[in-house]
């Protein structure tokens, strides 16, 4: 404000000093000279030229995607190890987690009762055979006599009916005898398959019941294990229209093999492959049960570990764009699209999963247009920019 007061002082200071009509028309040629020139300086300047950024061609391209689930994991083989016979545990042969082999003794309950009992039944039986032979020397020697009419037919038929019970009574010690040779035998308690032995709960001298709650021990056979993940019914039909086959069966042999991530995030090193899928939906939760197979020779995973099943899904022909190429707005993912007169248009997409750094793109652009890679984040819409290194897109695989 200043600056223009002076300005016009100057101005009148001028026009005053000068009264030659000469000298006032050329001061004032001169002056309006001045005001031109000084509104061309500041007059504004040319406006900014558009950004050069680097943009992206959209094509089909492949990708895989991976997907995790959590497992519980088991033994090939887990059995709990119950008496079949009431007693006192005399022995244990093993301790907790120990390997055994099937047919290995793993505990000993005290055998007396039984082999009384087995005694006791082979006695039984041998008192049976010794009927059976006097009832048939009674027929034998009954049958002359009937024969000649010494005496009568009546007498023959009553020795004939007290073999056949003779009979009938060594049939039923036989049984009583096999009966107790069973329950002795069930005082040793052997391995029914290879494996690690769990917990021993019971210490010996403990008294043990067929009734028990609590088993024994527990015996995993872990050579191979067996991981169950759950898939939700929408996730089923999709796994469903994947893969080819006619049965799940032939499906299954189509899918990848699968990893096992451990509780530590470590990856277990061999690969597994699904190999059933339940044959039914649990009711409460809506989800269907899978099971994934892994070979565990050296014996690193044990019933009850957890872990994540991560599964890869190959996507054919589809769209992959890089995440550092979007934004996120209010949980929308937006890209920022060209037309042909290069004019900035944000753009949202739908997004059908991730494939490493990229994104695998389900809606909102096509094949044929083209997105602002990087440099784009105060870009309004409508601004031109000047395309530069131009990309096709490319997935990781």
């Amino acid at each position: 404000m200043r600056t223009t007061t002076i300005t016009h002082r100057k101005q009148k200071s001028i026009l005053t000093n000068n009264s030659n009509p000469m000298k006032r028309i050329i001061t004032l040629s001169l002056f309006a000279l001045f005001l031109i020139s000084c509104a061309d300086k500041n007059a504004g300047a040319p406006a900014n030229p558009p950004a050069t950024l680097p943009v992206m061609d959209i094509a089909y391209a492949s990708a895989a995607t991976e997907t995790e689930y959590p497992v519980a994991i088991q033994g090939k083989t887990d059995v709990e190890i119950r008496s079949q016979v009431n007693g006192t545990l005399d022995k244990i042969f093993v301790d907790e987690g120990a390997y055994v082999t099937a047919g290995q003794p793993l505990f000993k309950i005290n055998d007396n009762p039984y082999r009384q009992q087995y005694n006791n039944a082979t006695a039984s039986l041998n008192a049976a055979e010794a009927a059976v032979i006097n009832a048939q020397l009674e027929v034998e020697k009954l049958t002359p006599l009937v024969a000649n009419k010494v005496v009568s037919d009546y007498q023959l038929k009553t020795a004939k009916a007290n073999l056949a019970i003779a009979k009938a009574t060594v049939a039923q010690s036989k049984a009583v005898v096999v009966t107790a040779a069973i329950n002795l035998g069930y005082t040793t308690i052997k391995a029914p398959v290879s494996g690690y032995i769990g917990r021993l709960p019971k210490k010996q001298g403990s008294l043990i019941s067929q009734a028990d709650p609590e088993s024994l021990t527990t015996l995993s056979d872990t050579k191979e294990v067996y991981a169950y993940f759950s898939l939700s019914e929408n996730d089923f039909i999709h796994f469903k229209t994947l893969y080819k086959g006619n049965t799940i069966s032939d499906k299954l042999k189509g899918l990848a093999p699968v990893s096992l991530v451990l509780s530590d995030n470590t990856i277990y090193p061999q690969l597994g492959k699904v190999d059933m899928v339940d044959g039914q939906f649990d009711k409460t939760t809506g989800a269907i049960t899978l099971r994934a197979k892994f070979a565990n020779a050296n014996g690193l995973l044990r019933s009850g570990n957890t872990g994540r099943v991560k599964i890869s899904i190959q996507h054919p022909n589809t769209i992959v764009i890089p995440q550092d190429a979007t934004i996120e707005i209010q949980d929308k993912i937006y890209v920022f699209l060209l037309d042909k007169k290069n004019a900035v248009t944000r753009q949202p997409v739908v997004v059908s999963g991730k494939s490493g750094t990229d994104y695998l793109i389900k809606e909102g652009i096509t094949i044929g247009d083209r997105i602002v890679l990087k440099g784009f984040e105060n870009l309004p819409d409508g601004a031109t920019i000047v395309p530069d290194n131009t990309k096709k897109s490319v997935a990781k695989i």
